[in-house]
């Protein structure tokens, strides 16, 4: 394991964190935190509280939805009697009891009701609601609705939406050069198509909201969601009341991955619609199979690719389109589908590139959020471009990937935007090192020549990951710090806590800020009503906004403490140093909690807002320039896999991983997210196959039938190490680099391995062109492939 150095560096000019004396003293804690992630004991005493768990109050109405059983159809009769009388149901309510807007689409698109008006869109889509006295009065009331269709043309699938083109948003197209010219004129071309399958969120705790009606028009809502003040926004519209009116809390949810930055505004606004009309708290829960029917999930995509390149493998141009299956509305797929051209580069240059978007509208559940955002499948594309180009040259992918890294004097992006932190190379030539990357695939290849059914597979593949959300105007974040007489620090800021250890670097970033124990320092529930306008905690930028944030709020109560002890005690600002051991005043120490004391006696604010915005991005879409990222994260993963090559079985036996987190805050917590991102991605591209029937009904609504990675899937030989000494253009809080998402990508080296392995049955002699995701009747069919074409020994 790469060691993490004890104390974090700094970068950018000093100011008011030098002049706060905030790196005068060592902090040993720093990447190695004395205490762990800050809800751990009570996940692991089963005492942390979801909304499930909390205790409900008297008379909470429980809410379950009526589903449209058509894909694509008119609404031609609601016969909703029976429902009404069912044992247990208080009220029912359709698109027509709407006080507001019947409109939760998160981009203002209009395109997504709330409840389904004269015509439903997909299979699955909210019809009416049921609120009874009890979750399964509520369930069985909702059977007994009579709803008559007159069915019309349903779309399903990106074959079927390409010929019309219809699309949810205007496409994008990212363009440097003029590729045309140097495809025309190629000694070397390919071309071709892959395939990659959604994923599901499958978060544990799933959909679920409470709403608790309050005096006058207020209302307060808990919520399972990334995004608070979306919620907070969306159920203003749909009760027509002012956002004032309207808190949204959450303590903390059980895993989101994307899926509840705008899927949870559909829950929120039901639970608030009915409290409101009812006047008595409102719950909903969906079963986890509506949850699944319901919810919009990763896009799948098809990726087309055609490319010129030299005999040596290196890239002179490329194109590229890429097409999604959106679902109904809009919702994300836009800056989905966007985010997919920024990263169809990887980690690589495109002398001339043209990269276009196709976001297909489709009469499935809308697509939406997931960790990556688009950016594993356009880095698949570019993936697949290094495979075919290195089958078709003869040479080691790896050596094809190296050839065409970013790198001095071929560091600008298909986005015009300048790779200053060239980290490329650097990691991966030290992954390539630690990992035994070339003795390990000479092994592979003689083990190969002399087994007639297990084969094995390797492949290392890099990691290049922007980070900032593209829509400039949501890199902001504020944060609220509270210091009390007693010493102790409360800290609210806009993130939320999915169990991805946000709040843990919070209260890492506030000790090292006020030199206090981290056990001196509580985060309180994110609340809308503490920090207004936030941004979703999503797009790994978390803790780099918000842990800005914070810093600045303990800043400026640091600067006032300081300010009142060089009064009260006749001190110059360089006489204050705040240390672990106390507050030096002079010759003397006092206890942090004394100097809070003795401050509030003089009448000083001990409180104080924070706020940060992310300097030097901008991004224009329409012409496709700008700087839309802040910095990159950068990683690198060596997979090795053996599969059974008369059944299509695999096994993941070893992974190596160098990934790139700066000056980590919090080291247990960024293994972690390596780790769970790597599995997370190892499942999308392998066992996790979602699957609609052609009348666009999810055959794939449980894990009876979607499969997620479990423990045996894990590979047993797991390496994780953090980088260290890579260069850090960006002035992030304390060094640190945005782990969230980036890691997921890193398991397309399972893929390519897999892929290695299956081109072995044909001598290496032809690409594989293994779609995603890789079950094992794709890795069979791929076998037979290839022992049909004549190519194997």
């Amino acid at each position: 394991m790469v060691a993490v150095p004890e104390r974090c560096g700094r970068s950018g000019p000093i100011n008011l964190r030098e002049a706060c004396g905030l790196l005068e003293m060592p902090w040993p804690q720093a990447g190695r935190p004395a205490v762990p992630h800050e809800s751990a004991a009570r996940h692991v005493a089963g005492s942390a509280l979801y909304i499930d768990d909390m205790p409900e109050p008297a008379g909470t109405l429980h809410i379950a939805l009526g589903l449209s059983s058509e894909a694509h159809a008119d609404i031609t009769g609601l016969d909703l009697e029976a429902v009404r009388q069912a044992a247990g149901v208080v009220a029912v309510f359709t698109a027509d009891d709407i006080p507001g807007v019947n409109d939760i689409s998160a981009t203002h698109s209009h395109d997504e009701p709330l409840l389904a008006q004269g015509r439903v869109s997909y299979h699955g889509q909210p019809v009416f609601a049921v609120a009874a006295t009890s979750r399964l009065a509520a369930r069985r009331a909702v059977a007994k609705a009579r709803i008559s269709y007159a069915a019309l043309p349903a779309i399903i699938d990106i074959a079927a939406a390409q010929p019309g083109g219809v699309m949810v948003c205007a496409p994008m197209v990212l363009q440097r050069g003029d590729p045309a010219p140097g495809l025309a004129a190629a000694t070397m071309r390919l071309g071709g198509e892959m395939r990659c399958g959604g994923q599901e969120h499958f978060y544990l705790e799933g959909q679920i909201a409470l709403a608790l009606p309050g005096e006058a028009d207020e209302i307060i809502i808990h919520s399972s969601t990334q995004h608070p003040s979306e919620v907070q926004a969306m159920v203003a519209a749909v009760l027509g009341v002012a956002r004032h009116a309207v808190i949204v809390e959450v303590r903390r949810m059980g895993g989101a991955f994307g899926g509840k930055e705008t899927q949870g505004n559909l829950f929120a606004s039901i639970a608030a619609l009915v409290a409101r009309a009812t006047g008595r708290p409102a719950k909903i829960r969906p079963d986890r199979d509506d949850d699944f029917i319901i919810t919009g999930k990763r896009h799948d995509f098809l990726l087309s690719y055609d490319a010129a390149f030299t005999e040596d493998g290196r890239i002179e141009a490329v194109a590229m389109q890429l097409a999604a299956r959106c679902g109904f509305s809009a919702d994300l797929s836009g800056p989905v589908t966007d985010r997919a051209l920024f990263h169809a580069d990887n980690a690589y240059f495109y002398p001339a590139v043209r990269l276009t978007s196709q976001p297909l509208r489709t009469n499935t559940p809308s697509n939406t959020a997931f960790r990556g955002f688009g950016g594993p499948q356009g880095m698949l594309a570019a993936e697949r471009l290094m495979e075919e180009i290195a089958y078709a040259t003869g040479q080691d992918p790896l050596d094809v990937r190296k050839a065409n890294l970013y790198a001095p004097g071929r560091n600008v992006t298909p986005y015009h935007q300048t790779v200053s932190d060239l980290n490329g190379l650097a990691l991966v030539e030290q992954l390539e090192a630690s990992s035994d990357y070339r003795a390990r695939r000479a092994a592979i290849r003689a083990f190969n020549a002399k087994s007639p059914v297990i084969r094995h597979g390797i492949a290392l593949t890099p990691v290049k990951f922007g980070i900032s959300f593209t829509a400039t105007a949501f890199n902001q974040a504020g944060a609220l710090v509270h210091i009390y007489t007693d010493g102790s620090v409360q800290v609210n800021h806009g993130g939320t806590e999915m169990g991805q250890g946000l709040h843990s670097k919070i209260i890492e970033v506030v000790a090292r800020t006020l030199q206090v124990p981290q056990e001196a320092i509580r985060i309180s529930a994110t609340n809308t009503g503490k920090v207004p306008n936030t941004s979703a905690t999503a797009a790994s930028s978390g803790a780099d906004l918000n842990g800005k944030a914070a810093e600045a709020a303990a800043l400026t109560l640091k600067t006032r403490l300081i300010d009142f002890a060089c009064r009260h005690y006749h001190l110059k600002p360089e006489q204050v140093r705040f240390t672990r051991e106390g507050v030096v005043l002079g010759t003397s120490v006092l206890s942090f909690a004394r100097l809070a004391q003795a401050a509030y006696g003089a009448r000083v604010q001990l409180s104080a807002t924070g706020f940060y915005a992310t300097p030097d991005i901008h991004w224009d879409r329409a012409s496709g320039k700008g700087q839309p990222f802040y910095y990159f994260a950068w990683g690198a993963a060596v997979s090795e896999v053996a599969i059974d090559t008369l059944t299509g079985e695999y096994r993941l036996l070893r992974v190596d991983i160098l990934h790139d987190v700066g000056q980590s805050l919090h080291e247990a917590v960024d293994r972690g997210q390596i780790e769970g991102g790597f599995i997370q991605g190892m499942g999308w591209l392998t066992t996790e196959e979602l699957v609609f029937d052609a009348k666009g009904r999810l055959a794939t609504h449980a894990p009876s039938t979607y499969k997620i990675p479990a423990c045996r899937d894990t590979p047993p030989d797991f390496r994780v190490a953090l980088a260290q000494g890579l260069a850090h253009g960006a002035a992030t809080i304390y060094g640190s680099k945005a782990v969230g998402e980036p890691p997921l990508m890193l398991a397309i080296s399972v893929l390519h391995a897999l892929g290695d392995a299956v081109a072995s049955v044909a001598d290496y002699r032809s690409c594989p062109r293994l779609d995603a995701p890789a079950t094992p009747e794709r890795v069979l069919a791929a076998v037979r492939r290839l022992k049909d074409s004549g190519l194997g020994p």
